[in-house]
């Protein structure tokens, strides 16, 4: 992949940054280097406090949601302290992102990674050694290998080009309690044992307060200042779904976000292949990604989303951690995740530039029924092997397994549930008038069904009278009165209960049981196939003896649609709306001239177009019509590094504009 700026290393005569005279709070050299490279003025909460510790030399623990700007806690003191910092991170695609960011920007950045080009190789080491390079992305394996550790030990000496500090993203991999533990992660203790005096920060956007202290205790943090964000990102509306027709319920979801980008996550390889054959039918342009793809497929798949050239693919969780592109405008789960970590993360990729996405989840009792068989013969086979705490692990799993399911099939605001999950207390949502605003249960989507108990009632004693023998699908069509072959098979078309809802849709049904499974009152049988049983609690209901809430979810009838001719306006009424965007009308035209522009420049330099500019400052520019360089300065996202480098191409596409 060819960087930018073109040269493998240009680091350019602003790229050490060197501090304004001066003392006082170190924040203020901070936020003028910021202003100078990133074209930005001002912190998010937390970044202060965090690029503060790490000034200081303090361990640290940061947890911030994706999207909060944990990336720049460690690249802002890295441009204002001498020497190196070391940057962990699980992936070659998205470190290549993060460095190709940062050249872009005029920072001395570098990776070492398996595969890499021996040039590029060779001049990140004559980075190393001559002391220029401020911050060097490497993977955890690379980095515990014995001859970089002494590699990096040999630095020290005259230049401050030694070792200042080590960051690890994604630092929940550490952790065996995490949603995606990497025995190579673990390994990262070994770090605090040879470089006693370097301060460890650790980043991570999903961690419970229980990952939290194993990371801190494997990595072996001292000290450390732990910083916990808030886990909400409200430019995020979350919708939970029965799964129906699903390929027309997601094909529902994809029009309305025509032209943006988005993220459709199926559980297995099969899955993919065949929601993704069902979206091109239905005349939506998708691409397949999983683990069994050639890997050239799927590199080109990868590219292309990245580049702005494919808008909708269809994944496995292989697809999304190395994805950076900011502008995702939904990601759809066509099944239920493993866990809240999962589901958060997932999610996450949704909206990293702030500005409003959407997040839908399809789910069936089946995928509960799935993953729980899934995990218990996992466990089976660990245990046949003799691996340690094999019974434990499959406790937590199916207690992770449990809160997403309950997340799901519950009726409370969606941001709280989540918030609360990581152990961020909120305040509650008031029952009138109130809530997030942003998910289906706040935006009254999902209501409280009137006389619930009747309806429970007749759910449960369908269950009964058919035997509690038969899956939540057989049992809808019984109550709605379908004449299908398998019940006139088993006699059920003669039951009391058959039709007792047949005024109801299957949707409908098919919700409220679900919503008694997650609520407790019925259970999933073990075995192969995933029949309902009445629980004790369901017995009570049945009986009248105990109250029971059901909500009626419907797909939503209209949705915020922005594409075309109103993109523009779309992302500066959202910067409007947050108090962060000019008052100016954007020019539409021009804003489709400048991303046109964006995309050649982004072509000919090979890295994806938010690399050049984000659509937030495209937007500006679009809407303040800069005439000058320090009008171009003006404008957030634009540094000193791109105003030089791309400025003269940006102010003349704007006055050409202007003609």
């Amino acid at each position: 992949m060819q960087n930018l700026p073109s040269t493998p290393l240009d680091l350019g005569p602003s790229a050490s940054h060197p501090a304004p005279p001066g003392t006082g709070d170190p924040l203020d050299e901070v936020r003028e280097v910021v202003r100078r490279t990133f074209g930005f003025e001002t912190l998010r909460p937390l970044q202060g406090e965090a690029i503060r510790a790490a000034l200081a030399g303090r361990d640290a623990l940061l947890v911030m949601p994706t999207g909060g700007g944990k990336s720049l806690c460690y690249q802002a003191p890295a441009l204002v302290r001498a020497g190196l910092t070391v940057v962990v991170s699980p992936l070659i695609s998205l470190m290549q992102d993060q460095v190709d960011s940062l050249r872009a920007d005029g920072v001395a950045a570098g990776m070492l990674a398996s595969g890499q080009d021996p040039s590029d190789r060779a001049e990140v080491h004559r980075g190393l050694e001559s002391g220029r390079l401020k911050l060097l992305y490497v993977a955890p394996e690379r980095l515990l290998s014995e001859g970089f550790l002494a590699r990096l030990l040999e630095l020290e000496g005259p230049a401050g080009k030694g070792l200042r500090g080590i960051a690890i993203d994604e630092a929940h991999c550490i952790s065996h309690w995490g949603h995606d533990f990497r025995p190579e992660y673990r390994a990262l203790g070994e770090l605090r044992r040879r470089f006693p005096p370097i301060p460890i920060q650790a980043y991570t956007a999903t961690a419970t307060p229980r990952v939290r202290e194993d990371v801190a205790r494997a990595l072996g943090l001292r000290d450390a200042e732990v910083l916990v964000g808030s886990f909400d990102r409200p430019n995020l509306t979350y919708r939970v779904l029965p799964r129906r027709e699903l390929a027309r319920d997601v094909a529902a979801v994809i029009r309305r976000h025509a032209g943006e980008a988005g993220i459709v996550y199926c559980l297995r390889r099969g899955d993919v292949e065949d929601l993704c054959a069902k979206l091109s039918d239905l005349g939506i342009r998708c691409e397949p990604y999983h683990a069994g793809l050639e890997p050239a497929r799927r590199t080109a798949t990868q590219r292309a989303f990245q580049r702005e050239e494919l808008d909708v693919v269809v994944a496995t969780v292989a697809f999304g951690m190395g994805i950076d592109r900011p502008d995702v405008r939904f990601v759809v789960h066509a099944s239920l995740p493993k866990g809240v970590e999962q589901y958060s993360q997932e999610t996450g990729r949704a909206g990293r530039d702030g500005l409003p996405a959407e997040c839908v989840l399809f789910y069936g009792g089946a995928d509960f029924h799935g993953w729980k068989n899934l995990i218990e013969h996992s466990a089976r086979e660990a245990a046949e092997k003799g691996v340690e705490n094999a019974g434990a692990d499959q406790g937590d799993a199916l207690e992770r397994l449990g809160h997403m399911w309950n997340l799901a099939t519950g009726a409370a605001c969606r941001h709280r549930a989540l918030c609360e999950y990581f152990g961020e207390r909120r305040d509650p949502v008031p029952e009138e008038g109130g809530g997030c605003g942003a998910c289906d249960v706040c935006l009254g989507e999902i209501a409280r069904l009137p006389e619930a108990g009747i309806v429970a009632q007749k759910i449960l004693s369908c269950v009964v009278k058919t035997g509690q023998r038969f899956g939540a699908a057989h049992v809808t069509d019984v109550l709605r009165g379908a004449k299908t072959e398998k019940i006139r098979q088993t006699g059920h078309d003669a039951l009391s209960t058959y039709g007792l809802l047949g005024e109801e849709g299957a949707r409908e049904i098919r919700a409220w049981i679900e919503q008694l499974v997650g609520q407790g009152h019925l259970r999933l049988a073990d075995g192969p196939y995933p029949t309902l049983f009445l629980s004790k609690s369901g017995v009570e209901v049945l009986r009248g003896e105990r109250e029971v809430i059901l909500l009626a979810p419907t797909l939503p009838t209209s949705a915020r649609k922005a594409s075309g001719g109103r993109r523009a306006a779309a992302v500066l009424a959202s910067l409007a709306a947050a108090g962060a965007g000019p008052e100016e009308a954007p020019d539409e035209q021009l804003f489709e001239k400048l991303r046109e522009l964006r995309r050649a420049i982004a072509r000919e330099r090979g890295v994806p177009p938010y690399i050049v500019f984000n659509d937030r400052t495209l937007a500006s520019m679009a809407a303040r019509k800069p005439r000058t360089p320090e009008e171009l300065l003006a404008i957030k996202g634009v540094g000193e590094k791109k105003a030089a480098d791309l400025g003269p191409q940006f102010l003349e596409a704007v006055a050409r504009h202007g003609l």
